[in-house]
């Protein structure tokens, strides 16, 4: 059986358009694409790169499967610094 691996992407649109995406487990594996699918499809090569990179020097490649991605909100108020 093939193994897998898992990663937490994280998609944020930019005011010009389209989406950066941003792999946390693999630092600096960042990518851009103009629309949800184009950025879907510029991740996986991103992260497809990233991996045969780690594999040619010899590293582990590191993986989500235990990772989750959740979401804090904070009222304004309790922004501020003391």
């Amino acid at each position: 059986m093939e193994k897998r691996h898992q990663f937490n992407v994280i998609f944020r649109p930019e005011r010009e358009g389209g989406f950066t995406v941003v792999v946390p487990a693999l630092p600096g594996c960042v990518t851009y694409g103009r629309d949800l699918k184009e950025a879907k499809k510029m991740a996986t090569d991103a992260i497809r790169g990233y991996i045969c990179s780690l594999e040619k020097h010899k590293e582990t490649i590191p993986s989500d499967e235990e990772t989750f991605i959740s979401l804090i909100r904070l009222p304004e108020n309790k922004l501020a610094c003391a």
